[in-house]
């Protein structure tokens, strides 16, 4: 979730939610509603179909509109703020310095051209020297240091069992491919990805020098490999199995049962001093470890120097660049490339991110945002609180435990408290590649020093100017970034209505993350650990599947339906989200009101606010990759799935028997 620099609001909220004109008037004006639809038949076309209609999709990007979308014009004040302070002389070390010199060698496009792939000449001698399984295993962990990733998928992160202890952690990985089905599946617009990401392979050989035939046996290598790896993958769905993902393996077993990977000379090269690791998908390394010798280890150096081109094409010079840009048009429909400074803008925001919203906190965060959010938090709680209580389905000791977990959360708000330090990142102005690498060893340096130590609560898992919101389950956390405190989400000048429809919404939904089908396996303390009775577990699991059988039937292209059992617990998060928002409106002014204006009532502005904040365009082709990757359901069925099991919004617009939205009383959904 993001948003704007002022040129971009026509375009993001044209006939949406806009200023009044009335001289010194703050409150914002509802516009736009598609009067010609009935509301109870596609509310989110009623509430934003004529933007849908005018709306257009920018050429480099795959959607538009708000949610993911709105960081497009965000960056564009980030780049501001970096093509301001890249002009400058800064003091060495600074933060102007750093992110304004990181982003200017991103810009130099010409020394970028000219160096070509010279960055990496040296690495694929590296693999080209590589004689055995142990040396290619030493080859890959070395890199893993520098973010370029291929067979081993090593991160750090709390003990679920022990949440305070972050511990070292292995999953599944390998593939080029969005996720395993990829490479199963048969269809034809599958088959079309298939093929773009063998010929994107093809095409990096053919860059480093080899001949177009021998480039396209790599690509097959490659292909082959990474498909014996696929299938040892969990699915997507699979994994959202949280006890299934938490293996706490002592070291020296590891070493027995895989004895290929060589797991204690494995985690030293790594850097790792640890005597057990969580490895969350097991398969996929005994997958690795069996196919480690039974194929060749001239294909395996084929794989990694494939990985390596692909990892790091988008650092090197235009034809890397384009090769990487044609897979990602097959796979998003993207028409154009991002103009350069919005590349830069990402890459900086990538690799120096809490640098950059320093500046960005500064220029464009208001405390007033902050302030007002830690009232709107409370009142969700406390609206939740009120509806755990009125739960007919869930026994007294089992609301006595939810409670206690909803009150143990921690709330991060705008930006955080303790900044990242970047102290040890080398950037110049005229070695982009390098930066980059600087930047990827100081994450891995910095992750690395937590394996079996206390975690850090104040850390944030995304950059303060990124629209988005995300619960942690193993903190207990919600966080709430800058970049989403902003229009459509929120505004110090909307009325409540628009506010707890807007931000409210996500409050909520965010809060039940700690609820639904995954969160709700975690206790107060963010121990992965069972608190319900056996009855109101098996309750529970029972309306979660009807939440999942419920959005099995929505369609998205065509036949393509939403994947229930994918995106049950942001479907139960909308659905709760919505609820507990408008009870906590409720307990405001204006929800106690039925004073109109722009012509709705106080609970209509509430569910228009809602759908607005899902307005979102998008290509098709990259909604085909999403329904199959994205446990979010599309746009239209956050806002339309929900209302449909929310009595009020009945109410608010005479949803009747016969309108395409209406569910019987006794068949609408309650989870929360």
């Amino acid at each position: 979730m993001q948003r704007l620099l002022y040129l971009f609001v026509p375009l993001l909220l044209a006939g949406a939610c806009q200023r009044a004109s009335v001289p010194n008037a703050k409150r914002v004006v509802v516009t736009g509603i598609d009067t010609s639809k009935k509301p109870g038949d596609d509310f989110f076309t009623y509430a934003n179909g004529i933007w849908s209609d005018t709306a257009q999709i920018p050429a480099s990007q795959a959607g538009v509109g708000a949610y993911s979308f709105m960081n497009y014009p965000q960056r564009i004040r980030l780049q501001a703020i970096l093509d301001s302070v890249s002009a400058g002389q800064h003091p060495k070390g600074s933060l102007e310095q750093q992110v304004g010199d990181f982003y200017a060698s991103g810009m130099d496009i010409a020394a970028i051209n000219k160096r070509g792939y010279d960055p990496i000449k040296p690495l694929l001698t590296r693999i080209d020297a590589v004689s055995d399984v142990s040396s290619l295993l030493k080859l890959v962990a070395e890199e893993q240091k520098v973010g370029n990733r291929s067979m081993i998928g090593f991160y750090v992160g709390p003990d679920t069992r022990r949440s305070t202890i972050n511990i070292a952690q292995f999953s599944q990985t390998g593939i080029g491919l969005p996720e395993r089905d990829y490479y199963i599946k048969t269809d034809p617009s599958t088959l079309l990805v298939q093929k773009g990401y063998r010929d994107f392979v093809a095409r990096l050989f053919e860059l480093t020098g080899t001949e177009a035939a021998a480039a396209q046996k790599n690509a097959a290598v490659v292909y082959d490999i990474e498909k014996q790896l696929a299938i040892a993958h969990r699915t997507n769905i699979e994994r959202r199995d949280v006890k299934a993902n938490y293996n706490k393996l002592a070291v020296a077993e590891l070493a027995q049962k895989q004895p290929t990977l060589q797991w204690a000379t494995l985690l030293a090269d790594l850097g790792v001093q640890a005597d057990s690791v969580n490895v969350a998908q097991p398969a996929y390394y005994d997958k690795l470890n069996t196919l480690l010798t039974a194929i060749a280890i001239e294909d395996w150096k084929v794989y990694v120097k494939a990985h390596t081109l692909s990892n790091y094409a988008n650092h090197l010079s235009q034809p890397f660049v384009d090769a990487s840009f044609a897979y990602t048009q097959i796979l998003t429909g993207q028409a154009v490339m991002k103009s350069r400074a919005e590349e830069m803008t990402q890459a900086v925001d990538g690799s120096l991110g809490e640098a950059l919203a320093q500046l960005y906190v500064k220029k464009y965060f208001p405390e007033e945002a902050k302030k007002r959010m830690v009232v709107l938090v409370d009142n969700l709680k406390k609206a939740f609180e009120a509806r755990i209580n009125k739960l007919d389905w869930m026994s007294d000791s089992t609301k006595t435990r939810a409670k206690e977990k909803l009150y143990a959360f921690s709330e991060k708000i705008g930006y955080p408290d303790k900044w990242r330090d970047y102290s040890k990142v080398d950037v110049k102005r005229d070695t982009y590649f390098e930066n980059r690498l600087s930047a990827n060893k100081n994450d891995y340096v910095q992750s690395l020093a937590k394996v079996g130590k206390p975690v850090d609560r104040t850390e944030w898992r995304t950059t303060p100017p990124t629209v988005t919101a995300y619960n942690n389950p193993p903190l207990n956390e919600i966080v709430f970034p800058a970049g989403i405190l902003q229009p459509p989400y929120f505004d110090v000048n909307a009325d409540d209505a628009l506010n707890y429809g807007g931000i409210g919404m996500v409050i909520g939904h965010e809060i039940t993350h700690s609820f639904d089908d995954q969160g709700a396996q975690y206790d107060k303390n963010g121990n992965v650990t069972n608190w319900w009775t056996k009855t109101d577990y098996t309750k529970f699991k029972g309306r979660t599947q009807q939440v999942i059988d419920q959005y099995n039937q929505f369609t998205v292209l065509d036949s393509v339906h939403v994947k229930g059992a994918l995106t049950v617990g942001e479907n139960t998060a909308d659905i709760a989200g919505v609820a507990i928002a408008y009870d906590a409106f409720k307990m405001t002014e204006q929800g106690k009101s039925t004073t109109k204006l722009d012509g709705f009532t106080p609970d209509q502005r509430f569910f228009i606010s809602i759908a607005r904040i899902w307005r979102v365009k998008t290509r098709n082709a990259y909604m085909g990759m999403y329904v199959n990757t994205n446990p979010h359901s599309p746009a239209k069925w956050r806002v339309n799935g929900p209302l449909m099991n929310f009595t009020p919004f009945y109410n608010a617009f005479d949803v009747q028997p016969g309108d395409k939205m209406y569910k019987p009383a006794n068949a609408r959904i309650t989870v929360w």
